[in-house]
């Protein structure tokens, strides 16, 4: 290069630095780089540890040591001194003897918060950020900020320490707490073979990680909000861990961006509660089926157990058998039974794409990331997945509003306790369960306000043995009725689900999926169900349907026998009520049981306030579990821990 072409170089880079300068001016801010020394407060940082020489990203180079040597810089590392000044003769040799030999010279730094700050090497890091430059080689001296548990950086950082120190990888970094752990479990299982490399970690960045990165800043990322480790770690979750990734991966990884825009529960989505409306048929139609008779729909329903063995699939059986006799020969259905609740179900959904299903139902909340990742492989298949926890515009999610049954269930075990102690048998410690306890604990306390609720946790879903033994334990304590959220197995003659009491069954709430499954079909099968839940529109916000006692998903059965006249009276009153949506059941006010306000007089939750609620009501007597792991705001992890367990 000529020394024209040179100082060409050099202007380029200047007028880069002078409008990223003039950009934050505009903003109000000094518009110069970052400062260590103005990020410090005192007393903030615990120790210094060298780390000795290591590569870094250049990315992460924000700023430098002092004030002082801030000012030759904007924001974005790019020089503002004019090429005459001794500053950008040095910074235009130092471009030079890069372009010609390339910078050996390693710089200094400090790393604090997994961000770089230079001490030594300014100038070279501005060079090399001109030229589009990944990383540079540095001695790091890492400040060690004081802990501090209630700062959400501060806990994501000393995740990320312990990270490191398991790995040695420094250029990964996300915004949510648990995410640098959740890596670290799945690296733990990351078991390559080893030809080119002598670790894994290193394997795990030059064969995945750094490929996933090009691809995705390929495709935009880069302008998305969330780090690349955050779309990474998505990615996995959904995918599973790769081998390796390259250039064929891209059009994965391309579909799976358009869910990310939407992982994060605070995007707007259509959560639907009303009734889905059987669409009208017109004159003309009618006609032109005769003329031209429509294709066969194929439909397949996946089953985590046998109905013989679950109510809760025995339940979605019986919904698969109505539409049966509904649609008769419009429709063809098929039921796949103990589909492993793990990565292993997607070769089991894929296979049902392949085979030419239109419609796949997966009936359990665990099905959800597989679900996801077979719905974005084959787009032309409509996959509906039963959960309550988030929205996807590849995956339409559908589930009951539970709570509103077991309000019900509340108020007839709140006016049968001899003990003014009712017992729960709850199986998992996740949101929808919660707040069915905390509706039975509303309901069992308007109708009898000396009454106290003592859950019992089983960790297991439909597990009679488990179930037993909570009861057991309930009665030591005084209780004398119990409600089980356990659904009754065909065949069998126990009395212990739904509200009971000394072997007597008063009532339980019911789910009858055929009225969901049948409304959909024939959204499907008339072409209307496009409108509802189309995909492909960019414009579309991800479904949800989450529905009620007023669409006939949920309701209550009890027994006229053991539940007195003025009871039933009573629980039909409140039961048209809530159908008719003139009672809410969490409107405030609503205490917890600490006593502090949790709603307001006169406001009711949210969809959003309830699907994760974490709290519960006055009245419950016990702590609430430990649900963090299993938080449906992290809706990809979402059931996995509870198989795993």
């Amino acid at each position: 290069m000529s020394v024209y072409q040179y100082e060409g170089e050099y202007q380029k880079a200047l007028k880069l630095g002078k409008q990223a300068l003039h950009a934050e001016i505009s903003k109000g801010q000094t518009g110069y780089l970052t400062s260590l020394d103005g990020v410090l407060q005192s007393g903030n940082v615990l120790s210094e540890v060298p780390l000795g020489l290591i590569e870094i990203p250049l990315k992460k180079v924000v700023g430098t040591y002092t004030h002082s040597r801030s000012i030759a810089f904007a924001q974005n590392f790019m020089p503002v001194m004019p090429l005459d000044s001794e500053f950008g003769l040095k910074w235009l040799n130092l471009y030079k003897a890069h372009m010609e030999e390339g910078i050996r010279d390693p710089i200094k730094v400090y790393e604090y918060y997994n961000l770089y700050y230079v001490i030594e090497g300014n100038k070279r890091v501005s060079v090399l950020k001109s030229v589009d430059a990944v990383a540079v080689h540095a001695n790091v001296i890492r400040l060690m900020p004081k802990r501090d548990t209630n700062s959400t950086i501060n806990n994501i950082y000393y995740e990320f320490i312990k990270f490191y120190r398991q790995t040695g990888i420094n250029n990964i970094w996300f915004s949510e707490e648990g995410s640098f752990t959740q890596l670290g479990e799945y690296l733990d299982e990351y078991d390559p073979e080893l030809f080119a490399y002598d670790d894994k970690y290193k394997k795990f960045l030059g064969d995945i990680y750094r490929p996933f990165r090009e691809i995705y800043y390929d495709l935009g990322g880069d302008k998305k909000d969330i780090t690349t480790a955050d779309a990474f770690l998505h990615y996995i979750k959904v995918h599973g861990m790769p081998e390796s990734i390259d250039m064929s991966d891209k059009p994965s990884i391309s579909s799976f961006m358009t869910e990310l825009d939407v992982l994060d529960t605070k995007t707007t989505q259509q959560v639907k509660t009303d009734p889905i409306k059987t669409p009208r048929r017109s004159v003309l139609t009618s006609i032109g089926d005769l003329v031209t008779p429509k294709k066969q729909l194929k439909i397949a329903f996946v089953y985590a157990n046998s109905p013989s063995k679950s109510g809760w699939v025995n339940g979605h059986e019986l919904g698969r058998l109505h539409v049966d006799n509904v649609f008769k020969d419009q429709i063809v259905t098929e039921k796949i039974e103990n589909v492993p609740e793990d990565d292993r179900a997607y070769y089991t959904l894929k296979r049902l794409a392949e085979e030419g299903y239109d419609v796949i139902f997966t009936t359990s909340p665990t099905y959800t990331a597989t679900a996801l990742k077979t719905a974005l492989e084959f787009p032309d298949v409509k996959f509906l997945t039963c959960a309550g926890t988030h929205s996807y515009k590849n995956l339409t999610l559908y589930f009951g509003r539970i709570h509103e049954p077991w309000y019900l269930l509340g108020m007839i075990a709140g006016s049968i306790t001899e003990t003014d102690k009712i017992g729960y048998i709850a199986p998992i410690p996740i949101s929808e369960v919660v707040s069915a306890l905390n509706a039975f604990a509303l309901g069992a306390q308007a109708v009898n306000s000396r009454v106290t609720i003592i859950p019992a946790w089983t960790y297991k879903w439909q597990n009679q043995g488990k179930t037993k033994d909570a009861a057991k334990k309930l009665k030591e304590q005084g209780v004398d009725v119990i409600g089980n959220e356990a659904m009754p197995v065909p065949g069998s003659t126990s009395r212990e689900y739904g509200v009971y009491k000394s072997g007597k069954h008063y009532a339980m709430a019911i789910w009858d999926w055929g009225v969901f499954y049948e409304k959909v079909i024939q959204n499907i099968l008339s072409g209307t169900w496009k409108v509802i839940a189309d995909s492909s529109s960019p414009n579309q916000k991800p479904i949800n349907f989450w529905l009620g006692m007023d669409t006939g998903i949920v309701d209550i059965m009890y027994s006229n026998r053991n539940i007195s006249n003025p009871t039933k009276r009573l629980i039909d009153s409140v039961r048209k009520s809530i159908i008719r949506n003139e009672f809410n059941i969490f409107e405030g006010p609503i205490h917890d049981q600490d006593n502090n306000l949790r709603v307001k007089i006169g406001d009711k939750s949210s969809y959003e306030e309830i699907i994760t609620m974490d709290w519960f009501v006055k009245g419950i007597k016990g702590e609430m579990p430990d649900i963090k792991d299993l938080s449906p705001t992290d809706p990809l992890s979402y059931m996995r821990d509870i198989v795993k367990k």
